[in-house]
């Protein structure tokens, strides 16, 4: 019973993913933006369709079609620069916390003129995961299999905790830079108000000199 509670635990962590497919023209370079934290795992799978004008559907693979997949960190240092097949599976590890940039774009070297077909990315990204190797699992005994299970739940609860710990970190900034905003708005008002109140008496006393210089009063 144990090892089968551990192990639903085990397939809902697995299961928590970032899934989605965009299109892309066939030398179009698209990139998307994931805010990871630091020493985090990140695992990507694909698979690139592309558009049959006879069909008017999107077919099921690109053979002989492949994906240059580049992370670039928030410093702009490029983690990861590949070329992969029409399916891949990329990974990388995070070193700084913040935005990464993920970009795609193929290997077509058809001029721009004739590479008007469309593609269809079918992207599932996997942030702080630890994949379980289920036939080296089946392959001990119960007791094994449950410490090598628990070992994996607390990867996972470390990693929450580190993300966690991020946006905490990220919350705490936006306060200060929220509480930075408010304050000079605020001195900002105060000084407006001080420039107004010195202009009108400025004001006022030089209509009042101008008509003691005229003997009005």
């Amino acid at each position: 019973m144990k090892s089968k509670l551990i192990g639903f635990l085990m397939n809902f962590w697995i299961s928590f993913s970032f899934a989605l497919y965009f299109h892309i023209g066939e030398r179009e370079e698209k990139c998307i933006i994931e805010d990871i934290p630091s020493d985090t795992l990140v695992v990507g799978n694909y698979k690139v369709q592309r558009w049959d004008i006879h069909k008017h559907d999107f077919l099921e693979s690109a053979p002989g079609l492949g994906m240059f997949v580049t992370v670039t960190s928030p410093t702009g240092e490029v983690l990861l620069s590949k070329l992969y097949g029409p399916q891949g599976t990329f990974s990388f590890t995070s070193y700084l916390s913040g935005e990464h940039i993920i970009c795609f774009q193929s290997n077509s070297t058809r001029f721009a003129v004739i590479a008007g077909s469309k593609l269809r990315i079918h992207l599932d990204i996997r942030v702080g995961e630890h994949f379980l190797d289920e036939s080296a699992i089946q392959a001990k005994d119960k007791v094994d299999e449950v410490n090598v299970r628990l070992e994996h739940l607390i990867e996972q609860i470390h990693h929450v905790t580190r993300e966690q710990d991020y946006e905490r970190d990220r919350e705490e900034k936006f306060r200060k830079t929220s509480e930075e905003t408010n304050s000079n708005i605020l001195w900002w008002a105060i000084v407006q108000t001080l420039i107004l109140i010195s202009v009108g008496i400025w004001q006022i006393k030089s209509l009042r000199d101008f008509f003691i210089a005229k003997k009005l009063v």
